[in-house]
């Protein structure tokens, strides 16, 4: 719905005030160029958050804002279309639009819960497995949080007679809150789990020259990322602890679900062979060499030649158009930045107080910075333009090995999005179910950020120096 005039007049000058001061106002030690540069960045950035429109309409603005006042080249504004990156979230995008137009989505789901959900607390990790198999082909935690599980999560607590009021703590607030939960986890443990990964992964070559592979960024989060699901829905259960124990129910619910969903047709048997054949070449990269960006377009080569999708499907998805339109720019601002030496100057300005600092306590500061700096964002894709190379450039100024400084920030790229009801697009969509309170949301938000915390620097780090990353 389109804003209140005033509501849209107050967002836009949130965004052009700080946005103009730093285009004109001379700034320490930036050259014209550079600044020129960083604010219209520094508006995008906050056109995001404030939202005054949608999201590809801002950066839109501001790559034509940028070709117009020649801050830079249009061949320079337009070149990240051209990115292997920007190709990988487009073809995940269609995944995941071939996952829910089959309804293999929803059938995996349900699948889990028909055998695992016996009680609350086997519930709650059969919706959390749910959702980590489907995170390496659904890029997107609004689209496979809020768009896949979340109508699931709402169907069987409903089944088990827990609706928003008096009933919620029956069931429901505990089965949306490990939902949400585990759908943010789910994204930090692939590549292709949220939209921004690939983007952390360009960072981070081009800015600390290390390759965050499809393997490699999988092997790197699967031991803490599994000690997070393990530890996650126990803690949940413990602290909103659901009225109901035992949910055989659940059960029924799901089996009836799949029931009427009937047997895998063909499209969701051809759709499974693409994916673990995607899958399985992503894994084995070093043997083929072939990039992730490669496979991914073949895989949607093959969903197109076998029809599980149609090309008009295809041209009718309008989230997967719109990432390409909006995360290009944002790539191409980012770099550019580093290219020009941007972001050196303000990690050196800001974060000259770390110089002296052994390593590893300066690693653990801008970790927990980076993590409640979310606060202030609603999306995970604004906060890491805004924030990772930054940090990035930070973490390496202070000592921290490049091979090691990449990892923390990137998994808590995704990590960060639970400590708000706002700070994703499934966030929303899981508060708004109105089965929590937006106190405790904020609180158990708080809550698990701090065993993330602690499971990602506790476990991360002595697992990738096991396995070598540094």
């Amino acid at each position: 719905m389109p804003l209140p005039v005033a509501t849209a007049l107050r967002r836009w000058a949130l965004v052009l005030g700080p946005g103009l001061a730093l285009y004109f106002a001379p700034l320490g030690p930036f050259a014209d160029a550079q600044r020129h540069l960083l604010a219209v960045f520094a508006a995008t950035i906050i056109a995001l958050v404030v939202r005054p429109v949608e999201m590809g309409v801002s950066v839109f603005l501001a790559t034509v804002l940028l070709i117009v006042t020649r801050t830079l080249p249009a061949e320079t504004a337009l070149a990240a279309f051209g990115h292997t990156t920007v190709w990988l979230i487009f073809a995940a995008f269609l995944f995941a639009r071939a996952i829910h137009a089959t309804r293999l989505g929803a059938r995996l789901a349900y699948f889990f819960i028909s055998w695992f959900g016996r009680t609350s607390l086997t519930l709650g990790y059969s919706v959390a497995v749910s959702d980590l198999v489907l995170a390496p082909v659904v890029p997107s935690d609004t689209a496979r949080g809020g768009g896949i599980i979340a109508p699931v999560v709402r169907s069987l607590a409903e089944a088990l007679d827990s609706r928003p009021g008096p009933t919620a703590n029956r069931i429901g607030a505990y089965l949306t809150l490990v939902g949400f939960h585990c759908t943010y986890t789910a994204s930090a443990m692939f590549l292709t789990g949220m939209a921004a990964n690939p983007l952390i992964a360009r960072l981070a070559k081009t800015t600390a020259g290390v390759e965050m592979t499809w393997g490699r960024w999988a092997l790197a989060a699967s031991l803490p990322g599994l000690c997070s699901f393990a530890l996650i829905p126990w803690l949940l259960h413990e602290l909103s602890p659901p009225d109901l124990r035992e949910t055989e129910h659940a059960r029924t619910h799901a089996r009836a679900k799949l029931h009427a969903l009937g047997p895998m047709s063909r499209s969701e048997r051809v759709l499974v062979a693409i994916m673990l054949l995607v899958l399985g070449a992503w894994v084995t990269a070093p043997l083929h060499g072939l990039g992730n960006t490669t496979v991914a377009l073949a895989g949607v080569s093959l969903v197109l030649l076998c029809r599980v999708v149609t090309w008009d499907e295809l041209l009718g998805d309008k989230t997967a158009w719109d990432a390409l339109i909006w995360f290009a720019p944002l790539l191409m601002m980012a770099e550019q930045l580093q290219q020009q030496g941007v972001i050196g100057l303000l990690s050196g300005e800001v974060f000259a107080h770390l110089h002296g600092w052994p390593w590893a306590v300066a690693l653990g500061a801008l970790v927990v910075a980076y993590l409640y700096a979310h606060y202030t964002f609603a999306s995970m894709t604004a906060h890491v333009s805004a924030l990772y190379p930054g940090f990035l450039g930070a973490a390496l100024a202070a000592g921290v090995p490049p091979a090691l400084a990449v990892w923390p920030l990137a998994f808590f790229s995704n990590l960060n999005a639970g400590i708000t009801h706002y700070g994703t697009g499934s966030a929303p969509v899981y508060f708004g179910a109105g089965y929590v309170r937006q106190g405790h949301w904020w609180l158990l938000g708080f809550i698990v950020s701090l065993a993330n915390l602690g499971i990602w620097l506790g476990v991360g780090l002595p697992w990738w120096r096991m396995i070598g990353l540094w």
